[in-house]
């Protein structure tokens, strides 16, 4: 786009072909056509059934849907009584699973993104425009460019404008720049300085832009960008071509499944010629064509049976579930997830990006600071030369946020300006322009009618001929007016906004309104300083995400003495060298931007190509980066970010439709909170997939064992019961585990760490193997209660008490092992996890042990899983709760090493 804030009104009509008057009406349509509308290109939006497919590519469920069918196509060649529902269970279930996993991801993440429209809701839904000499409305969408659009308060701008006219015009540009105050419009033409190129967007007083507001005054602009070419169309452009990465989970996920994939097809391979070989070797017939395609079909479904066996069918359900369950906990604590495989993203953040204005402050302009003889009356004046209201009882103003200020700080001093307004009505007025930076007020008062004049210091010091002491009015003397200037820059070296107040007392009401007349011969009242301030929780948030190993940084539009002030306050820098501004970067490439990031921690009077610049040079340095903010501005590096953090109440639709997180409260302290939740979503993530993958391996040896030795152990019925029940509902109740005590005390997570990661995996295949030695024992144990030997009696189906006593012990054992993994590192009998004591947990225990017992000596259950009760006696059940109930010490003394090795 053209720089016509560098260029002349005259110069910039001339560029448009347009003149002060407008276009004429045929010249407007005729450009409408050829151009096209005044809009935005929405973005293309992900059909229903892509998403579907999208929910169903991951490989763990590729890999599930796979065994089905081949279990279901060999289960039809095998059959030979119809139908039979135990025969297909493992089909049905894995369907079923996959079903649920499936709808479940869809309807949390159902809320289609609406960046596009939340933008062209942003745009004044009409304009008025100068057409044929004359004022005319028209929609926002059909102006077009050259046309001479006029603005007063409460306008939106609905397209790029270079100003033709100003009176007073202010505009709220927060939402795209990120400064807190209106802004100052003008005329002139504008100049580069100190060597720079360009200027700012916010530094850009000669222009108004499509998205921000006229909140004070009244002028003209000419159109110079429409649609996708104006600033609000970049950021637009940018959303569109922005693409969100894969979460950290997603990628360990899909590396565990293609490890699982992988896994399986070994053992199935292994199984399938080790299996083959051995009935060819031992059989006695004579080896022919037709018993090696008997023994090949065999071992090929025994094969299959134990891949079924070794993928743990309900952990992507169960993984989904536990991420929604950490959804619904994190909008307890005011974060609200919208999409489901982000929530664990926190927790291994490393940098939080956040935006100043709104986020790390309160957007609302304050008085903090002061210097008067007579703080009463300085807070009457501020006040009473205000055009903000304030209501009866109610506690903040509205209007232009200084002047807003400064209301409030007259009603926290019990001066309401209503009550103020009731004994002093304003009688006449010289309203604010931004070429004198004054305002001044006329009001009746006990010695006929008083001026209350403000504004900068710069220009109202010199009218000041008196000085409002403690003792009473005085003339005003250089060494007073030093210490006023001393005062100013005080309050300037704290980055706050300073305002003069005088006065001007008068017998009878002046006869003129002009300020010539009026501002001069002024008494000084005094100086108040004032600033967006930072909220209060921040300061602990900051100090918080310190400890965890999360540093923050702050990326502002607003004035670098600001944003320093305000990083120094909340501990963010400790120095100014600490910090930059935005038109800097554009001199580092994207290899240069990996080094320079390192070096700041604060960003002031930056453009949305900064904000993105910084969030993609973190990111490119393997950290992984949040991005927070409010303002249009935010969108495209909100989207860029590896989770994007968007503010509820301040927050524009834009921002909010393209985050992955939404802080319902706009409070940063609640970023501390959800980093807590993701990081203990992700032990809790990491616990059930080692739980359950323990239990299935134990399963694969106890199956691959049976196969060698061509006995039964476990039917696939026990098998189905023991994935969906036992391995299922402690492993749901294991992702209601609380946070451990120093979940905020340890450094975030490395990305690139998998599941198998600091010692996971060996925990893992050690457990595993453990948890089959003591269910193979329990086998054999029955087996020798039951005839006295364990010789001769493999495969035989008399030998039911043993299959129960393994079907017994491998529930009560996983069962166990999802107690003992309630820490991977702690003991549970510690204080802490003792204190955080698991309710779930405990009551999913009660129910899976009620029910398997149910399924041993309940009557007619019990012959589903092919068992006899009557013949199972105590001394067998107190064996197999013995042997199960050894997982304890095993497990603790394999965390007390680990802990050991770790020091």
């Amino acid at each position: 786009m053209e720089k016509h804030y560098l260029e002349d009104a005259a110069e910039v009509l001339k560029q448009v072909n347009s003149s002060p008057d407008g276009l004429n009406s045929a010249e407007a349509a005729r450009r409408l056509a050829e151009n096209g509308k005044n809009k935005l290109q929405e973005a293309e939006k992900t059909p229903l059934f892509k998403r579907f497919i999208n929910s169903i590519s991951d490989p763990m469920i590729i890999m599930l849907l796979a065994a089905a069918a081949i279990q279901a196509v060999v289960n039809v060649l095998q059959m030979e009584n119809g139908f039979r529902f135990s025969e297909f269970a493992d089909v049905i279930v894995i369907m079923a699973v996959v079903t649920i996993n499936t709808i479940m991801s869809l309807i949390q993440e159902s809320k289609a993104e609406g960046a596009m429209e939340a933008l062209m809701q942003m745009t004044a839904s009409t304009s008025k425009v100068l057409r044929d000499g004359k004022i005319e409305i028209v929609k926002s969408e059909d102006v077009v460019l050259g046309d001479v659009i006029v603005f007063e308060a409460g306008d939106t701008v609905p397209a790029d404008c270079r100003i033709l006219e100003s009176h007073s015009l202010k505009a709220e540009e927060a939402a795209l720049t990120g400064e807190s105050v209106p802004v100052n419009k003008i005329i002139d033409v504008l100049m580069c300085v100190d060597g720079k190129e360009d200027i700012t967007l916010g530094d850009r007083k000669n222009m108004l832009y499509n998205g921000s507001t006229v909140v004070y005054g009244r002028g003209k602009a000419v159109v110079v960008a429409c649609g996708m070419d104006t600033e609000m169309g970049k950021i637009a452009d940018a959303l569109n071509k922005s693409e969100k990465e894969l979460t950290p989970l997603q990628k360990k996920m899909g590396e565990l499944s293609a490890f699982l994939t992988k896994l399986v097809i070994w053992i199935c391979v292994i199984v399938f010629i080790v299996g083959v070989v051995e009935t060819v070797l031992v059989s006695k017939e004579k080896f022919s064509l037709s018993m090696l395609g008997n023994a090949t079909l065999d071992t090929f479904i025994a094969a299959i049976a134990l891949a079924v066996a070794a993928i743990p069918e309900g952990l992507p359900a169960v993984v989904t579930i536990i991420l929604s369950i950490g959804v619904s906990a994190m909008a307890k604590r005011q974060a609200l997830i919208r999409k489901l495989t982000a929530v664990e993203t926190l927790g291994c953040t490393n940098i939080i990006c956040s935006d100043k204005t709104g986020t790390l402050t309160q957007n609302k302009m304050t008085v903090v600071d002061e210097f008067t003889a007579d703080k009463k009356l300085l807070a009457k004046a501020m006040a009473l030369c205000s055009d903000a209201e304030i209501g009866i009882g109610e506690t903040s103003a509205t209007g232009e946020p200084t002047e807003c200020a400064l209301v409030n700080y007259a009603n926290s001093l019990g001066m309401p300006k209503y009550e103020l307004e009731d004994k002093q009505p304003r009688k006449g007025e010289a309203p604010f322009d931004s070429n004198r930076k004054m305002m001044s007020t006329i009001h009746p008062d006990t010695y006929g009618y008083v001026q209350y004049t403000k504004g900068a210091l710069d220009v109202m010091l010199h009218r000041c001929t008196g000085y409002l002491s403690e003792t009473g009015e005085i003339p005003i003397t250089s060494e007073l007016k030093e210490e006023i200037l001393y005062k100013n820059k005080e309050f300037a070296s704290k980055a706050l906004r300073v305002l003069c107040a005088a006065y001007r007392r008068y017998d009878n009401l002046p006869k003129s309104d002009d300020p010539e007349d009026l501002e001069h011969d002024l008494v000084f009242i005094g100086i108040v300083g004032m600033i967006d301030p930072c909220r209060p929780e921040v300061y602990d948030a900051i100090k918080e995400c310190r400890s965890a190993g999360i540093r923050p940084i702050m990326i502002t539009g607003d004035h670098k003495d600001t944003a320093i002030a305000i990083g120094k306050d909340l501990g963010i820098i400790t120095d100014e060298d600490q910090a930059i501004e935005g038109h800097e970067l554009d001199q580092y490439s994207e290899e240069d931007m990996l080094d320079v990031v390192t070096r700041y921690s604060v960003y002031a009077r930056v453009q949305p190509e900064h904000k993105t610049k910084i969030v993609n040079a973190w990111k490119g340095r393997g950290m992984v980066t949040a991005m927070t903010g409010d303002g249009v501005n935010d969108a495209p590096s909100i989207k860029a970010a590896d989770i994007g953090i968007g503010m509820g109440i301040t927050g524009t639709d834009v921002t909010k439709s393209v985050a992955d997180m939404v802080l319902a409260d706009d409070n940063f302290a609640t970023i501390v909170n959800a980093v807590e939740e993701g990081r203990k979503i992700y032990d809790n993530v990491c616990k059930v997939i080692q739980f359950q993958l323990s239990t299935n391996l134990c399963e694969v040896i106890i199956m691959f064992v049976a196969s060698l030795l061509n006995f039964t152990i476990l039917t696939p019925v026990h098998l189905l019961w023991i994935n969906m029940v036992t391995d299922s509902l402690p492993g749901l109740a294991l992702g209601m585990e609380k946070a451990e005590g120093d979940v905020m005390q340890r450094k975030p997570r490395n990305s690139s760490d998998g599941i198998f990661a600091n010692g996971a995996g060996i925990d893992m295949v050690w457990q595993g193997i453990y948890l089959a030695i003591i269910e193979l024992a329990a086998y054999f144990i029955g087996l020798y209660l039951e005839r006295g030997t364990i010789k001769g009696f493999f495969g035989s189906p008399d030998c039911v008490n043993a299959i129960a006593m393994a079907f017994l012990t491998v529930n009560f054992a996983e069962i166990a092992c999802a107690v003992n993994m309630r820490s991977q590192t702690k003991s549970i009998f510690s204080g802490s996890m003792m204190k955080n004591f698991n309710w779930w947990l405990f009551g999913a225990v009660i129910v899976t042990v009620l029910i398997t017992l149910a399924a041993i000596y309940v009557p007619g259950l019990c012959t589903v899983f092919g068992l006899h009760p009557g013949t199972f006696e105590l001394k067998e059940l107190l064996i197999c709760v013995g042997l199960a109930l050894s997982t304890f010490p095993v497990f603790e003394l394999g965390k007390a090493i680990r802990r050991s090795a770790r020091k």
